[in-house]
């Protein structure tokens, strides 16, 4: 579902987009039918093509009704059908979503979830690569700094002085992945004849992170189905003469949460055990 909820912006990328899984064509057409999937489901009942490229999950046990079942993960394939790319996951219950991809590596905005909050000498804007909260997906998250003019923060690795840095609660069992930060300018400061790692104007931080499981996650959402992750920026502003104190602002994203899939096909359509 969140693969067709993203198909547009895949197809707007012009990249193509199908799936591969050991389910039968019977369970696949009754699955696409059911939640109107619209780009194709390939059929690999015997596990030929995930043996092939080596993803079989051997953790299942062949006497196992889900064994043949891949490692879940995404391949980017160029025009040529060469992989440029594969984003696969340790844990079955995680896997990255296309909007992450989409943005991390084909430049899609990251522009859900977005908010403004404003600071004694900036504007934090958060957002994501998607609206959508769901158990196990690793998403895409944006921090934008917009400074006052002829004011500059300090880049991480800075010698004597209070860098930039970015928190998040890891409530509900999320994983955080360390943030990206862009390149800083480098400034020299003739008063003291010292150069300091710096931002200036607009500056974007963004993380990976990996929502939990549903059962952590669930008991985190509101009556309206929100789930909000919070965090906090903290920095030290200057301009061209004075040092102010350190600042830390909360900042937040707010996602409507969705459970894992439970419908399942009918029961003579499904896998036996072996």
């Amino acid at each position: 579902m969140e693969l067709e909820r993203d198909y547009s912006m895949v197809r707007k990328r012009g990249l193509g987009l199908a799936a591969i899984s050991y389910d039968s064509v019977d369970v696949l057409k009754n699955f696409a039918d059911r939640k109107v999937i619209t780009f194709p489901l390939l059929s690999d009942p015997d596990s030929h093509i995930i043996r092939a490229f080596g993803i079989l999950n051997d953790s299942v046990k062949p006497e196992s009704s889900q064994y043949g079942i891949p490692y879940p993960g995404t391949y980017v394939l160029d025009a040529n059908g060469r992989v440029v790319a594969k984003y696969f996951e340790d844990d079955m219950r995680e896997r990255i979503s296309a909007s992450a991809i989409l943005a991390g590596r084909f430049g899609e905005p990251v522009a859900s979830a977005s908010a403004t909050v404003a600071a004694k000498h900036t504007a934090l804007t958060t957002a994501a690569s998607t609206p959508i909260a769901m158990p196990g997906h690793r998403i895409l998250l944006s921090l934008d700094i917009d400074l006052s003019a002829h004011m500059h923060v300090y880049a991480p690795g800075v010698a004597g002085y209070i860098p930039v840095e970015w928190n998040i609660d890891p409530a509900g069992g999320t994983k955080l992945q360390p943030v990206q930060f862009p390149a800083p300018e480098k400034l020299y400061l003739k008063a003291i004849k010292e150069t300091a790692l710096i931002y200036r104007r607009k500056v974007r931080l963004t993380r990976e992170i990996t929502f939990g499981q549903e059962a952590t996650l669930k008991p985190l959402v509101d009556a309206n189905g929100e789930l909000v992750l919070k965090g906090a920026f903290r920095y030290q502003a200057c301009d061209d003469r004075v040092c102010y104190p350190p600042e830390t602002v909360p900042v937040e994203w707010r996602f409507q949460f969705q459970g894992m899939e439970r419908e399942r096909a009918p029961a003579e359509l499904q896998r036996k055990a072996r």
